[in-house]
């Protein structure tokens, strides 16, 4: 796969330019304070680079999912954050379209850096609406798309301003792309993924797309227990999807015939009830007694994909393999995020809970590549176009598919 990239523009290219960037500055906030800024950070390369050149930068993005102007999902608190991480003064303006904004924008200088209001204030920007792509792509001259978790939607501020103008990946999105579709079409072998998560319904294109490609998929979180009770095995009262146990059973059999080896959990943490407070219960069999739930993997099972992990060249993981939000049953995925960490391998984790999970382990340097993006490298991972990305000519080289 190829794109147009900020690296194939010069300086010439940018000096004096109005850039709009589109950024994905939807950060958490713990009451009025940022609680992670690690995706304002790694945006960073790109908008310096371009006010270092010389660009007008106007960066867009949104927060949260507003359907109005909602002083709770400003972007004000994240342009003050972004001028402290830059050492450069940075302009909020609270709004995105109209009069004032291009008033702010003709009175900008070479190098100058400017945050617009949350674009979700106009429901123009989840319909893409055809005058707010209009409203919006009238703003600049030159468009770079550096917001690789929204790539998956066909939004105005990301989609539809790369119909109108000249558009290019910045670094995040051209580093995000380069190490997903690297990992998947020329893996160093041994190469092992790891696939969690709660619904078989939500990954099961990421386990098809990746079979006959990994040489081990490990899969784990609760959609395990579906592919368990498709073999015959008993689960308890763990969650299934029992509209896909046909769909997990012929999954299972057409693995055999690849050259995929597919490991599930031999073992398992489990709980009476799902509660943060409530006491992990070790089950060191497959089978899981009647009125226990399955919340993470036993120590065999956790023992099985170290093991895997340290004989790997590459390990792709998405989606954690417990309720690791509770304290109780975070074992396997922290146990994951460390073999990881100690390993040798290019390690790549894709995104959403599993990034969530390194962060709270602390083993964020330690890894290859951190995606910013959840839902976004899933729809990578499954084969599926990038709707955000379609306007910066992608080349699908067919016959590596």
């Amino acid at each position: 796969m190829t794109i147009r990239s900020i690296s194939q523009l010069s300086a010439s290219d940018l000096h004096g330019k109005r850039v709009l960037v589109r950024v994905d500055f939807n950060v958490p906030f713990h009451q009025d304070t940022i609680a992670d800024d690690s995706r304002i950070r790694a945006t960073i390369p790109t908008i310096q680079h371009l006010a270092t050149s010389g660009s007008k930068v106007i960066v867009l993005s949104h927060l949260g999912q507003p359907i109005e102007p909602n002083p709770t999902f400003s972007l004000q608190p994240v342009a003050n954050r972004l001028s402290v991480l830059l050492n450069h003064p940075v302009t909020f303006v609270p709004d995105c379209v109209g009069p004032a904004v291009h008033d702010a924008i003709d009175r900008m200088k070479p190098g100058d850096i400017m945050v617009l209001e949350n674009v979700r204030f106009y429901p123009g920007e989840t319909s893409c609406d055809p005058s707010f792509v209009e409203a919006l792509s009238s703003l600049g001259e030159l468009f770079i798309q550096d917001a690789f978790g929204t790539a998956h939607r066909a939004h105005a501020s990301t989609a539809g301003i790369a119909q109108h103008l000249p558009s290019y990946a910045g670094y995040l999105v051209e580093k995000e792309i380069a190490f997903l579709d690297h990992a998947v079409r020329y893996p160093k072998r041994p190469f092992v993924a790891i696939v969690g998560g709660s619904k078989v319904s939500s990954k099961l294109g990421v386990l098809e797309h990746l079979l006959g490609k990994v040489d081990v998929l490990v899969i784990g979180g609760a959609m395990a227990y579906t592919f368990l009770a498709s073999q015959g095995h008993s689960v308890g009262s763990s969650r299934v999807e029992m509209g896909h146990i046909e769909t997990a059973r012929r999954f299972l059999q057409h693995a055999k015939s690849s050259s995929t080896k597919v490991l599930l959990p031999v073992d398992h943490g489990c709980a009476v009830h799902f509660d943060s407070n409530t006491p992990r219960i070790p089950i060191d069999t497959v089978d899981i007694p009647d009125g226990m739930m399955g919340m993470d993997i036993g120590l065999n099972s956790i023992a099985m994909i170290e093991d895997t992990i340290a004989t790997a060249e590459t390990v792709l993981w998405n989606g954690p393999v417990g309720v690791f939000e509770f304290d109780a049953f975070e074992q396997g995925t922290m146990a994951i995020a460390r073999a990881m960490a100690h390993s040798d391998a290019i390690t790549i984790v894709g995104g959403g809970d599993s990034s969530a999970a390194i962060v709270k382990a602390g083993l964020v340097d330690a890894m290859t590549h951190l995606s910013t993006g959840g839902g976004a490298s899933l729809a990578f991972l499954e084969g599926k176009p990038l709707p955000g990305l379609t306007g910066l000519e992608l080349v699908h080289d067919k016959s590596a598919r």
